[in-house]
């Protein structure tokens, strides 16, 4: 790696901690700056879901207090969250190369529409939840697939498991996150296992990016309170739209 490239792929990681530990988003930040100097799309992808695990142990950590409310929901999702999670990181091995590549735009896209609209579909849960709204089954079978996108690709899995929690009838907005931010755990801990079972992951990359993101989840989770969150959003969602429109003309006009 070039001075450059370490040089960029720290700050990145640092961001992208931080974010995580703010508002969430990191993906957006870590995964094109990988594709940024080469790596191809499915490594990066692999690479990324490797570096921003430590944010996810440390969020699951910060939540700890809500956990034992939630432990009934995480013994029910739990096995679905995995089975998804590596059905997911499976499907991603069996994609081929530019097929994935002819994807990135359009998954990167909807990961920052989720991203903006996470607002929306946290008043959405909690207005089901309020409304005493139980579709277990359904609730079932949509994590499925969030834990099965999340093993594929991953960005933007929270705020679609705070939509199905809604129909699950949960009520308190703490209990939700620490339920999401554990099964966010366990589809991450797998499909990255399996990334690096299947030799996908760039080591030199990932281990600065590792260092980065820790740095920057400590430092983020450290001053959330003084940060506007407002304004985080913002920024990620203008990263998120410029970085999708670049990878649409490339792909389409490149």
């Amino acid at each position: 790696m070039s001075p450059l490239e370490v040089t960029v792929l720290t700050i990145a990681a640092i961001l992208a901690g931080a974010i995580n530990a703010i508002a969430g988003g990191g993906t957006l930040l870590t995964f094109p700056a990988l594709l940024a100097f080469g790596m191809p799309a499915i490594r990066a992808n692999a690479t990324s879901t490797l570096a921003l695990l430590v944010g996810i142990v440390g969020s699951t950590y910060g939540y700890r207090d809500h956990i034992p409310a939630a432990r009934g929901y995480i013994k029910k999702f739990g096995l679905v969250s995995v089975i998804g999670g590596f059905l997911g990181a499976v499907l991603l091995t069996r994609t081929p190369d530019d097929a994935f590549e002819k994807l990135v735009p359009f998954l990167l896209l909807f990961a920052t529409v989720l991203f903006m609209a996470q607002n929306a579909f946290r008043r959405l849960a909690v207005g089901e939840a309020e409304q005493g709204t139980r579709h277990g089954k359904l609730a079932l079978v949509l994590q499925f697939f969030v834990a099965l996108y999340g093993g594929y690709f991953g960005a933007g899995i929270g705020i679609l498991m705070l939509a199905a929690f809604g129909l699950m009838g949960l009520q308190h907005i703490h209990e939700m996150n620490a339920l999401k931010t554990v099964l966010s755990m366990f589809i991450n801990f797998v499909a990255a296992a399996y990334f690096i079972f299947a030799g996908l992951i760039e080591w030199p990359q990932a281990i600065i990016m590792t260092l980065g993101a820790t740095v920057g989840y400590f430092a983020g989770a450290r001053f959330a309170q003084r940060i506007p969150q407002q304004r985080v959003r913002q920024i990620i969602t203008g990263i998120g739209l410029g970085i999708s429109a670049l990878m649409f003309w490339k792909q389409f006009f490149g």
